[in-house]
């Protein structure tokens, strides 16, 4: 007889999880020398804590407790964080610095294989104004990358606030936004244009609109118009100025560089490999959430999803 398992979730048989055990390892070492205390908070949390994360991922799995409330399965280790900071160390003197090794859950499309419950290694930093705590998540991502054995990996870098920031540039109202920012996350510039002309701009602004995220490479990306990819550009370098010349060299410049969830407020990042055809992890600045649990400090992060890192570094081997 075949007993099915939910879509989206998989056994995990004993080689495979000593592989990723040894990858998991590799990263805590690396997570512990930087300082970095590792944390664990329930799977389960209150609907009404989550969704003080203004534009975060809308939980996908609800449940009701013995009075009521409405209970739901984490979709990422930040949102928990964050609320551990403003009900634990409130007055604590930052920055404070956490990693974690848990997993997160979020709703999937079945025809598509996506997970539905995955294992993230991350860190967060709470307390440390860009560009220098930008530059420490990029150089412990870079690390604990190293750590595993991933050799071919580059990290996409840009900033989140750059494009809602040309749309205001240019008078677009706000409720217009959100369909051109989704196929700005999925790399669709022929959606975009459409979008874009949709709204009846001039041909200069749809021009603007369109060229500035397809810009990405090396330090020849950090420059542009007075403005907003100026303001943009300048940052990118601050965080570039700070960085290890091998974590450096790992950086590609990415103008169009735009992630969900919705509160990230800076910097941006994604780490690629030949081997996938998707971020094997990723982060950025969310400056404004810590406010939302009443004890603002700005903060950065990442995730590291554990299985693609897997998945990777097998195909690392065969070569």
């Amino acid at each position: 007889m075949i007993h099915p398992i939910p879509s989206g979730t998989r056994d995990v048989l004993p080689d495979e999880m000593r592989e990723l055990r040894a990858i998991t390892e590799a990263i805590r070492e690396v997570f512990g020398t930087a300082g970095y205390g590792e944390i664990y908070t329930p799977a389960l949390e209150y609907e009404t804590v989550i969704g003080r994360a203004n534009g975060g991922l809308r939980p996908a799995y609800r449940v009701f407790d013995e009075n009521g409330s409405v209970l739901v399965l984490r979709s990422d280790m930040t949102v928990p964080i964050a609320r551990v900071v403003a009900t634990r160390y409130a007055s604590a003197e930052p920055p404070h610095r956490f990693c974690y090794f848990a997993h997160s859950y979020r709703g999937v499309r079945p025809a598509r294989g996506q997970p539905r419950e995955f294992l993230q290694a991350g860190v967060e930093l709470i307390g440390a104004p860009a560009p220098g705590g930008t530059a420490e998540a990029l150089t412990v991502l870079c690390h604990a990358l190293d750590a595993a054995g991933l050799r071919r990996y580059r990290v996409g870098l840009g900033d989140a606030t750059l494009y809602p920031a040309l749309l205001d540039s240019l008078g677009v109202a706000h409720d217009k936004r959100d369909a051109l920012l989704a196929e700005l996350a999925r790399g669709d510039f022929v959606g975009l244009e459409h979008g874009l002309r949709e709204l009846e701009l001039g041909e200069q602004a749809i021009k603007l609109l369109l060229e500035v995220p397809q810009q990405r490479g090396g330090g020849d990306v950090l420059h542009g118009p007075a403005g907003p990819v100026a303001d943009a550009v300048a940052g990118l370098r601050a965080i570039r100025g700070l960085l290890e010349p091998e974590v450096a060299e790992r950086v590609i410049f990415d103008l169009g560089l735009s992630r969900a969830p919705g509160y990230y407020t800076g910097a941006v990042f994604e780490v690629y490999d030949p081997a996938l055809g998707m971020p094997l992890g990723g982060g950025g600045r969310y400056d404004n959430l810590l406010g939302e649990f009443g004890h603002s400090l700005p903060a950065v992060g990442f995730a590291i999803g554990v299985d693609r890192l897997h998945i990777a570094l097998a195909a690392e081997e065969r070569l």
